[in-house]
This record gives C-alpha cells, structure tokens and sequence, in this order.
C-alpha cells in the first residue's frame, strides 16, 4: 500500500478538497492547506525560536539585569513559561469563542489580531518587562488556535482519513521548530538586535498565511448544523467531499450528524456541566490524561531547553545538535501519519510508549554513569535522544491531538477540547518553569543534570498502562459513531472488537431520547427486532 493517500472504493467524492483544507489548517501548527497546517506551525516556531535565543550571546547581554552578562535562571523560568500561562488562558477561551463566533473566524481573529500583538511586543522589546508581556499575549493567541485546529479538522476531514489529516498539526509544529532551529542558527553571531528580531519578526509571514487562506475555506459543516444552519452545512460539505448538495451519501451523512445533535440536546443541554456527566466525563478525563503525559514524556524539555542545556553539559557545538535534533523530528512525524491509519490510534500510542521509555532511561543511565564529559557518552546520549525523538514524533506527538479531536460529542467538542489542550499548555508551563530548578547548578537548584531524564522516563513508563486501560481505538469510526462505541463498550482493550451497530437516525426513530434509552439499549433492541424479522422470514 505504501504511504498512500488513496480513499476507499466505497468513499463517496472526491478526497483532495478535505485532505488540502486539513493540511492548510494544519499550517496554524508552523503557526499550529486547510487552516490547520499553517497553526501548528506557528505555535513550533516559536517554541523553537525561543530556545534559541536564550542561548544567543548577545540577546543574553542586553536583557540581563542588575549588570549580569546573562539572564539568571529565575528570569529563564519566567520567560520561557510565560508563553505557557498565556496559552492555558487562550485555550479555555476557545471554546466560547468558537462556540460563537464560528471555527473559521475565530481561528482568523486569534492568529491576525492576538497573537500578532504578542510578536510585536516581542519585536520591540529590549528589557525583560516588554518581551515577557509580549510572549503573554503570543501565548494567548497560541492557546486558541491550539485548540480550535484539531477542532476545525475534526470536524471537517473524512473519517478514513481523519487520523493523519489532524496528525498533519504536529507535522507543522515539528516544520516550524526545524525552521526556528535554521533561522537561529542563521542570526545567533550577529551583536544587535536582529540576531533575536529577526526570528521574531519572521512570525508574521505564518499568521499573514493563515488568515488570508482561511478566507476561502468554509465553516464546518457540524458547526453550522449546531447552528441549525442545515442549507449552509450542505453546501459547506459539498464543497469539501465535492458532491452535489443532493448526492445520496452527502444527505445521509448530514443526516446522521443532525439527529446525532438532536439526540445529544434532547437528554440535557450544552453546558459546561455536561461536560463530566456519562461516558463524556470519561472521555474528558481521558483526553485530559492523554495532553499532560504528552508533555510529561520530556519533549518540551529538548526543544525548549535543549540549546542550552547541550551547551552546558559541554557539548560541542549545541546549536548544530538542536537541528539535529530538529529535522529528526520533522523526518519522524511522517511515518505516524501513516501508521495512525495503519496500526490504529491504540497500537501507535503503545509502542510509542515502550519506545520513549527506553530511551530516556538509556540517556539517564549514560549520562549519570559515565557524564558528559564523555565522547563516547556524548554520541550515546545524542543517538538516543533522536531515538526518542523519532519514538515521539511517529506516536505521541501527532495521535494525542488525532485522539482528542475525536472523543467528544458535537454539543460540548468545543468545551472538552479546549479544557483538554489547556491541560496540555498547563503541564506545559508547569514544565517549563520548573526545568531550570530542576538541571541548573547552585543553591536553590537541584542539579539534576541528565538525572532529570530518568523523572521523563518513569513518566513514558506510566503512559504505557494508561493507554491500555483507556485508550479506545477509534480508527475508521465517524464522530458519531464514536459516541456509539463509548456508550456501548466499557472497556478499552475491547474497542477494537466494535462494529457499528446502530445510528443516532435508528434512536431518533424509536424514540430513544424520549423514553430515556442509551445507545447500547437501542442496540439491544435494534438487534432483537432483526432478529424478530429473519425468524419470521425462515417461517
């Protein structure tokens, strides 16, 4: 099959228009050619771009205070994480912001207009008060579009491809934090401002690309039905599956999302209450669990801290490792969006787990046994820190956002994704502000070192149980169908034995929401009835 995009013989239209709509978003990533390629890769550059920085001589000059030559390890906390903080507020805003205002132009409003404020801030900044109002203000439009990306391609991508079209988000984040790497490298020997304004500035490129593309892609089609905008939801999944608006299988999917909402509405509203009720609590809690042990698995620590912690391990040359490091990261995003489809969500998430654990208590134990100092210790160190990176960008990296983006139920997605991705940007900040407590040297400072990998790898060690005790595998299931599989399997190492039994068109039908029947019951009786008819028919 290879790495094939090819649609399914029984998928109805055409698969282009989704799969460039999915990968544009994706761009917010860069930033996060549907929306969601150009967010992610915003959000990446930056992150690259501020590890850096940090380590740019002259940048470390003219914002340290107090006649230091460079910035102290409280001041790095505070700027690094500051980013963070923003983007937690950012990400609970956007669901009442999508909610209301739409997922196209919120996404356009929150890439133009907020986090442009914070690059400007960034840009003019030359004391520490400015640059850290303005990564604030750059964290709060990154929160938004972090969390309203996966949502605009959830709800847009065709199912048999909906894995790798949102995996594309980590894709543009693992792009824009290989260009941040290069452009670094690029300015770090300059001594005036353009070595840390030029990298930021660069920032606009990525939103500017955002918004205008954004202009000529439409509105989710689940987002205008919870609108009870039905015309305009057949006319926006018609330009996305390039159907006409009264093809067979475009009605019957309309269909199926419209009772799917009117099934949800009528057993209690959209509130955010509703949000820890039921199977939605659970997979609230999953989704939770799944975005903080994404960060909890060390990957910020590399790509945040990296430049700087290389540099004072001793290594040679640590910007040269960090676009190591980098392209390792974008080479490996490649092969799990592949392997999402292929091996499934569950299967990915496991041997992702395993991976990653062994190699940050290989780093650990080389690391503490033999040090840094080291030659050989220092290529081992190297080698398994791009193993891991590989481990991470083919599983965790892209398939927690693809998980995430598929659990909810379209009354409160908004609400449960945006209360998932700021659990993610709040381990996040968490993590960025107590790394350099934790490696530093000197009073105050626990001088972990390369012991601090052995805290990342007891953490890829608990990621293994929680995807086997929670995980379901969702590969190949529509949104709504994955409501079906929540309320009628109870445990996860079981969901991959799920077929669909019934639809929210059969519980409309019997009048399931009227007479208090959950999905499973529907399809207790859904199945008694066919029952009921064949024996008929052999009589």
């Amino acid at each position: 099959m290879g790495v094939s995009i090819r649609k399914p013989d029984d998928a109805p239209g055409k698969a282009w228009p989704a799969i460039c709509v999915g990968l544009f978003v994706a761009f917010g990533g860069v930033l996060q050619v549907d929306g969601r390629f150009f967010e992610a890769t915003r959000f990446g550059y930056d992150t690259g771009t501020i590890s850096g920085i940090l380590g740019m001589t002259y940048w470390q000059r003219l914002f340290a205070t107090d006649g230091r030559e460079e910035i102290t390890g409280s001041q790095e906390s505070l700027i690094v994480s500051i980013l963070s903080a923003g983007t937690v507020v950012g990400a609970l805003l956007a669901a009442p912001m999508a909610d209301f205002l739409g997922r196209k132009i919120a996404i356009m409003l929150s890439c133009g207009i907020v986090f442009n404020v914070g690059v400007i801030l960034q840009v003019a900044a030359t004391a520490q008060p400015l640059f850290i109002a303005g990564r604030c203000m750059a964290g709060l439009g990154v929160g938004l579009v972090s969390a309203m990306i996966p949502l605009y391609q959830s709800e847009t991508a065709p199912k048999w491809i909906r894995g790798a079209i949102v995996g594309c988000y980590q894709l543009a984040i693992t792009i824009g934090l290989f260009l941040a790497a290069i452009v670094n490298y690029s300015t770090q020997n300059r001594q005036d401002t353009g070595s840390y304004r030029i990298p930021l500035a660069i920032q606009f490129a990525w939103s500017i690309i955002i918004v205008l593309g954004m202009l000529f892609l439409p509105e989710t089609p689940r987002f205008l039905i919870k609108q009870d905008k039905l015309d305009k939801a057949a006319k926006s999944l018609s330009r996305l599956r390039r159907l006409p608006i009264d093809h067979p299988s475009l009605v019957e999917e309309l269909s199926e999302v419209e009772a799917n909402h009117r099934y949800e509405m009528s057993i209690s509203k959209a509130s955010y209450l509703d949000c820890f009720k039921g199977t939605v609590g659970k997979r609230l809690a999953t989704g939770c669990l799944l975005q903080g042990l994404q960060q909890l698995t060390g990957v910020n620590f590399i790509f945040y801290y990296g430049t700087r912690y290389f540099e004072r391990a001793g290594f040679d040359d640590p910007f040269i490792i960090q676009v190591i490091t980098n392209c390792v990261n974008v080479a490996s995003t490649f092969p799990g969006l592949y392997l999402v489809e292929k091996m499934g969500r569950r299967n990915l998430l496991l041997m992702g787990a395993i991976g990653m654990a062994v190699c940050q208590f290989v780093v650990a134990i080389t690391g503490t046994v033999a040090g840094t100092a080291d030659q050989a210790a220092q290529r081992a160190a190297i080698a398994f820190v791009c193993i891991y990176i590989f481990f991470f960008a083919s599983s965790w990296g892209p398939v927690a956002w693809v998980v995430t983006g598929e659990l909810f139920p379209l009354k409160v997605r908004a609400k449960c994704l945006s209360m998932t991705t700021a659990t993610n940007w709040l381990l996040n900040f968490g993590i960025a502000y107590a790394t350099p407590y934790m490696v530093n040297e000197g009073a105050g400072y626990a001088n972990l070192g390369s012991r601090v990998f052995f805290v990342w790898g007891s953490f890829c060690f608990v990621c293994i149980f929680f995807v086997w005790y929670l995980i379901y595998e969702t590969k190949g299931l529509s949104l709504e169908q994955v409501d079906e599989l929540y309320g009628i399997v109870s445990k996860a190492w079981k969901s991959q034995e799920f077929r669909p039994q019934v639809s929210f068109q059969d519980a409309e039908e019997m009048g399931a929401a009227k007479r208090g029947m959950s999905l499973s019951e529907v399809a207790e009786k859904k199945a008694s009835i066919g029952h009921g008819e064949h024996a008929h028919l052999a009589r």
